[in-house]
C-alpha cells in the first residue's frame, strides 16, 4: 500500500489564543538546526522505506512558510532525494497570510508541492485581533492571490465559526469572501476551548465570552448548508470541496492507511503500529545529532482499540464505513462485536445502515463525538 509522508515545521510567529498544537514563538534561532536535524531524520526513513511509494505529502506547524525560501529548497530536496514519490502525489504545505512572498512559493512549487492551505479563519479584522492572529484579511486575500499567481490551483482555506463575539453574520461575509477567491477546498472548524490555551484561562476567569448555543448552532447549520450550494460537497465532518479536490493526505487518516511524519512531535503510522517523535524542539535536534531515534512514544493498539479508530475514523467521512473492509482487515464480524451499540444508534438516528454501509446521518455529523465514544471499549 502507498504512504503518506507529514513533515512538521514547530515554528509560528506568535501562537494564537486557541492553539494547542505542538508549535513555538521565539524559537527562530533554532530554524537552521532544526532543518539540518529534520533532513537527517528524512534521510534516515528513507532507507526505511525504500520500496515504497509516497503518494501524499503533508507539511504542516506550526508555520511551515515562516522558514526562509532556502530552508524550505533544502527540506523538499531532501524528500525527493530520500524517497520514491508518486508522480501523482498529493504534496501540500500550510501557510500563514503575510508568511508567504514570490521566493517562497517559487521555492515551493519548484519543490513539487502542488496543494497550499491557508489558516485564514476569519476575514474580520476585529475577530482577528481577538484570536490572536497577526494578518489582516486583506493580507489572506493577497496572499491566496500571489499563490494562484505562483502557479497553485489548488487552495484550502481555515475558517473557524463558534469565536468570541462572532455571529452567523459574520460567519456568512468570511464563507462569501472565501468562496469569491476561486479556491478548491474549505476547512470550517467550530471552536473548542482546549486545556492549556490562554482561551481556557480565560474561560476559568468567566472572560471568554463565546456564542450562545443557539448562535454556535445557526452558523453550524449556516456552513453545511451553504457550502454545498455553492459547490463545496462536503466530504468529512469539517471539510468541504469542490469535486476531486479533496485533500488525499487527510483521507489516508480517516482510512486508516499508512504514513509517517518526521519532525518534532509528530506522529506515525505504520505497521500497524503507532508511535510519536519528541516535542520539546531543542530535545528533538540533539537526540538526532546524536543519532538516536527521536521517537518519545509507541504502542500497538489492541484489537478493541484498533477496531474502534478504523470505525469512527471512517465515520468522520461521508463515505463511511464499509462493513466488508473492516472484516476484511480485522478478520472479525461485524455484528458479532457492535450489533447491540449499532441497534442503540440507529434508534437514537445518529447512523443509517444501508447494505453494507453505515454512515453518520445529518444529526450524527453534527454528534459524531457521541457515535464514536459508543464504539471505544469499555
Amino acid at each position: 500500500m502507498k504512504t503518506g509522508l507529514y513533515i512538521h515545521i514547530p515554528f509560528c510567529q506568535q501562537k494564537c489564543l486557541y492553539c494547542d498544537f505542538p508549535s513555538y514563538d521565539n524559537l527562530t534561532h533554532l530554524y537552521q538546526p532544526y532543518v539540518a536535524a529534520l533532513c537527517q531524520e528524512i534521510s534516515g526513513w528513507g532507507g526505511v522505506l525504500s520500496g515504497t511509494l509516497i503518494d501524499t505529502i503533508y507539511i504542516g506547524g506550526g508555520t511551515p512558510t515562516l522558514l526562509p525560501a532556502d530552508a524550505l529548497k533544502t527540506i523538499l530536496t531532501k524528500v525527493h532525494e530520500s524517497f520514491s514519490i508518486d508522480e501523482a502525489a498529493e504534496i501540500s504545505v500550510e501557510a500563514n497570510p503575510g508568511t508567504t512572498n514570490q521566493e517562497k512559493l517559487l521555492a515551493l512549487t519548484s519543490g513539487g508541492v502542488n496543494r497550499i492551505s491557508f489558516g485564514v479563519q476569519t476575514f474580520s479584522d476585529a475577530l482577528l485581533k481577538s484570536i490572536g492572529r497577526i494578518h489582516s484579511a486583506e493580507q489572506a486575500v493577497r496572499s491566496v492571490k500571489e499563490a494562484q499567481d505562483a502557479g497553485f490551483s489548488n487552495i484550502n482555506l481555515d475558517l473557524m465559526y463558534g469565536l468570541p463575539g462572532q455571529s452567523c453574520k459574520d460567519l456568512k461575509v468570511s464563507i462569501q469572501e472565501a468562496i469569491k477567491l476561486d479556491i478548491t477546498h474549505i476547512s470550517a472548524y467550530g471552536l473548542k476551548v482546549e486545556e492549556g490555551t490562554p482561551f481556557a484561562a480565560m474561560d476559568q476567569l468567566g472572560t471568554l465570552i463565546l456564542p450562545e448555543e443557539d448562535d454556535d448552532e445557526e452558523m453550524y447549520i449556516f456552513t453545511t448548508e451553504y457550502l454545498p450550494q455553492h459547490g463545496f460537497k462536503r466530504y468529512e465532518i469539517s471539510n468541504f470541496s469542490k469535486v476531486g479536490y479533496e485533500c488525499r493526505h487527510n483521507l489516508k487518516y480517516w482510512k486508516y492507511h499508512p504514513y509517517v511524519g518526521v519532525g518534532a512531535a509528530a506522529h506515525s503510522f505504520f505497521q500497524k503500529e503507532r508511535f510519536s517523535n519528541i516535542t520539546n524542539v531543542s530535545q528533538y535536534i540533539d537526540c538526532v545529532e546524536k543519532g538516536k531515534l527521536p521517537i518519545e512514544f509507541r504502542e500497538n493498539p489492541s484489537i478493541a482499540i484498533a477496531m474502534a479508530e478504523y470505525i469512527f475514523l471512517a465515520l468522520r467521512t461521508v463515505q463511511g464505513l464499509s462493513i466488508l473492509e473492516f472484516q476484511e482487515y480485522f478478520n472479525r464480524g461485524f455484528y458479532l462485536e457492535y450489533g447491540e451499540i449499532v441497534s442503540e444508534l440507529l434508534q437514537k438516528k445518529l447512523i443509517a445502515v444501508k447494505e453494507n454501509q453505515i454512515n453518520l446521518t445529518v444529526l450524527g455529523m453534527k454528534y459524531g463525538n457521541v457515535v464514536f465514544r459508543a464504539f471505544l471499549p469499555g
